[in-house]
């Protein structure tokens, strides 16, 4: 299996094609996992918010006292979420309103201009899809896409690249059914490798090497049209919130 980063020098914008960007810097083959990080994504699509013209409510004011945090971002991260999971420490953790759970809400104020924060992109899963039908449609390989972004976790330090969009493959194998290798039967076991496969291509992509963009080639995925949903936890199932 190989990663292969793919480097962008310029700033992505609104006037841009994040395929064809794809397409000038990289040799695509068919069977290729395109892994684009969520920022440029949503720089693309309009999602940067100029904090000047935030007005902080009461609400996102006394929770800014609070913690000490620009009452602008906490403004943007209520107005993204669907309702609060924990608040401690200075961590702001909800449930978004397209049902991830994680920390102020995607919202990030890195790999932007000063003054700016990035929103999580509206429809990750139509945003990659989007942009496998141009790749399709102007190289004819026929390629996967996710988007990811960097998502921390409840129980061990340090954050991991997590898929919230998905177009082409199946973002979970699971082996419930088959027999291991001492012929017992598993039942539990389902892998999400499209998580996995993120937090392959963050190896390469890093956080400031200009490297939005890595292609993960030779390995063998099952094609699909499901959608990032099937990564998600219900809550009826979810055995911490």
């Amino acid at each position: 299996m190989e990663i292969i980063p793919i480097h962008i020098d310029k700033e992505i914008d609104t006037s841009d094609d994040v395929s064809e960007i794809i397409i000038e810097n990289s040799e695509l083959s068919d069977d290729d996992i395109v892994v684009i990080a969520q920022k440029i994504i949503s720089k693309q699509e309009g999602r940067t918010v100029e904090l000047s013209a935030v007005s902080p409510s009461l609400l996102a004011n006394g929770i800014g006292s609070q913690y000490q945090k620009d009452p602008r971002i906490i403004e943007l991260i209520l107005s993204e979420s669907k309702r609060i999971v924990r608040m401690k420490n200075g961590i702001i953790i909800v449930r978004t309103k397209n049902d991830f759970v994680c920390a102020n809400a995607g919202i990030d104020e890195s790999n932007v201009k000063n003054g700016y924060a990035t929103l999580l992109p509206v429809n990750s899963d139509d945003s990659a899809n989007k942009i496998r039908k141009k790749i399709h449609e102007k190289t004819n390989k026929n390629v996967a896409v996710i988007i990811s972004d960097t998502f921390g976790r409840p129980f061990r330090m340090g954050q991991t690249n997590c898929a919230i969009g998905v177009s082409g493959l199946n973002p979970i194998i699971d082996y419930a059914g088959i027999s291991d290798s001492f012929g017992k039967t598993m039942r539990v076991s389902a892998i999400a490798i499209a998580d996995e496969i993120s937090s392959a291509a963050e190896l390469v992509m890093g956080k400031i090497s200009k490297c939005p963009i890595a292609i993960i080639r030779n390995y063998s995925f099952g094609k699909s049209y499901s959608s990032s949903d099937i990564l998600l936890r219900p809550e009826h199932e979810d055995l911490f919130r």
